[in-house]
Order: C-alpha cells, then sequence, then structure tokens
C-alpha cells in the first residue's frame, strides 16, 4: 500500500511490537481474574491478533511479537502463524507476573518454560524479551542477569517514566547496551519524549489511545528527525477489540482498560502509513558496534 503522499516518508526505520497476551490477562484486572481461571474466559486472542496481522501485511510491514508463553501453549498455530508471515517471535514470558513481586528462582523458571514453547513452536531462537507490564525496575535489575545467563540477546522492558506500575525515570531513553556482573545485553526501551526535564510516554498503549493523533505524531517525527533515533511502538490485541467482554474491576482500572479502544485501529492504520517500521532484531542487526549503541551500567 502507498503511503500518505502529504508528507516525505521517514528515513529512519522504528520497531513495531505487539505484547500478545488477551484480555482477561492484563495486571489490571489480576485482583479479580485469578490465572487458574484463565481457561474460563472467553479468548479473544486469535480474532485480535489476526486483526494485526492483516493491517501489518496491508502495508507491508514486519513486526516483533512479544507473545506470553500461555497464549503460545493454548494457541500454538496462532504462533506459527506469526512466524510464517515474517514476523520476529519473542518473549513475554509464561504467566505475566509483574517480575519484582517474584524471587529470581520463579522468574527464571518463567523465562525457560516460555522460550522453550515458543522455540519448540518456530523452531528457531527466541532472542528478545519484554517484561509484563515493563516490570524490570530498580527493584527487580537482577532479572538482566538471569535474562543474560539465559542467552538472550536483547530486552525491552525498562520504561524510562514515572508510573505507578513500573519504570525507571532516569533510564537512557534510546537503544544502548547495559552492563551487568553476569554480562552485557541490548536494551530496546519504550519510545518517550523528552520535554521541561520529564519523559512523556509516546510508545503506544493507552498513550496512543488518550493522545489526539496529531500530537502522536508530532511526537514521534520529533524523535526520528531531531533526536535521529528510532521509536518503539507497542500495541495490544484487545486494544483493537473495543466490544472485548466487561471485567468487574476497580473504576479506575477499568477505566484505563478500556479507554478509547474503538479509536485503535484507524490510528494503527494511520501510523502504518505515516512511517516506517520494522522487527526489533533487525533494528538490532544495524545496532553493531560501539558507535551505533550508548554504554550504561545500571
Amino acid at each position: 500500500m502507498k503511503r500518505n503522499q502529504s508528507e516525505p516518508p521517514q528515513e529512519l526505520v522504528n520497531a513495531l511490537t505487539v505484547d500478545v497476551e488477551d484480555y482477561f490477562q492484563v495486571e489490571a484486572f489480576a485482583d479479580v481474574v485469578r490465572r487458574e481461571d484463565w481457561p474460563h474466559w472467553e479468548s479473544r486472542i486469535e480474532r485480535n491478533t489476526h486483526l494485526i496481522l492483516d493491517l501489518l501485511a496491508r502495508y507491508a510491514v514486519h513486526g516483533t511479537f512479544f507473545i506470553l508463553g500461555w497464549i503460545a501453549e493454548h494457541h500454538p498455530h496462532l504462533v506459527r502463524e506469526i512466524a510464517a508471515a515474517g514476523h520476529e517471535v519473542a518473549s513475554h514470558g509464561y504467566e505475566h507476573r509483574l517480575i519484582y513481586r517474584q524471587r529470581p528462582d520463579q522468574f527464571r523458571s518463567d523465562v525457560q518454560r516460555a522460550r522453550k514453547i515458543l522455540e519448540d513452536l518456530i523452531g528457531a531462537r527466541v532472542e528478545g524479551y519484554r517484561a509484563p507490564s515493563y516490570s524490570i525496575t530498580r527493584e527487580s535489575l537482577w532479572a538482566l542477569d538471569i535474562l543474560i545467563e539465559e542467552g538472550f540477546s536483547y530486552d525491552s522492558s525498562i520504561f524510562p517514566v514515572h508510573h505507578d506500575r513500573y519504570g525507571i525515570p532516569k533510564a537512557k531513553r534510546f537503544l544502548h547496551t547495559i552492563s551487568r556482573p553476569a554480562g552485557e545485553i541490548l536494551e530496546f526501551p519504550p519510545s518517550t519524549l523528552r520535554l521541561l526535564g520529564i519523559n512523556f510516554p509516546i510508545a503506544g498503549g493507552g498513550y496512543f489511545r488518550l493522545l489526539p493523533y496529531w500530537l502522536f505524531r508530532w511526537g514521534l517525527s520529533y524523535i526520528n528527525r531531531h533526536e535521529q533515533q528510532p521509536v518503539v511502538f507497542f500495541v495490544h490485541p484487545w486494544e483493537l477489540d473495543p466490544a472485548q467482554p466487561m471485567i468487574p474491576g476497580k473504576r479506575f482500572n477499568v477505566w484505563r482498560h478500556r479507554l478509547h479502544l474503538g479509536r485503535t485501529e484507524d490510528r494503527l492504520k494511520q501510523l502504518l502509513a505515516h512511517f516506517r517500521f520494522a522487527p526489533v532484531r533487525q533494528l538490532m542487526r544495524l545496532a553493531v558496534g560501539p558507535s551505533c549503541v550508548r554504554q550504561a551500567t545500571i
């Protein structure tokens, strides 16, 4: 499909990422939806993921799908479809538990379980990881050592913002190598816009649904053109599904989860027309050598 001719195409290639989890698996409802009850909820993951796959095919875009191990185990053909369409398969863990509420041995087991399921399904190595709810924080940096020991090439979990559930506000905003006692790992942070000394989230999710589209587009263009950096954008399949069942939870959590779900699909179409995207692994291949990647020790 042709891009919008009213604006020159962006020179930089950005990372398009999808966190593959169902609507009842989000952290906002963890206190009302027990994991042992997940099989009893109506699953809409296939319908919603196919919507995204169809959109990406229409715009000839490939991305990275961070897939929950539980989803892969219960919908194995969906994982194979994602890989067969040329997208990168990466790990979102198995049970979608906040890392800072786990012990290191529990986290390692979760990571190993999810990765084995994914690699057995696609017959290829899984290189990337994204924590549930971006829950690698100052209190759980030990998780990076485990990812390094388990052989992951990159992580995309450290959100450099203030948030009630995640974030390391002073973390580096762009692609960098993190040095840890266990070794090194590339970090691809979700994108932020720095204004007045504060990092504002502009990576996708609820921010994509809340902000006026022109403002979101301007922010991504600013990062590309003025900071000369790629954007890391994310979306969840359930965000394209305003008809999903209502989950009874805390009023604020329900509001935040369901806010403007009807906007996502059309806005995603605009985004795919206005910007260039590729899987994270493609950006990682371009980011080789000390001149391309900043160093950080945390």
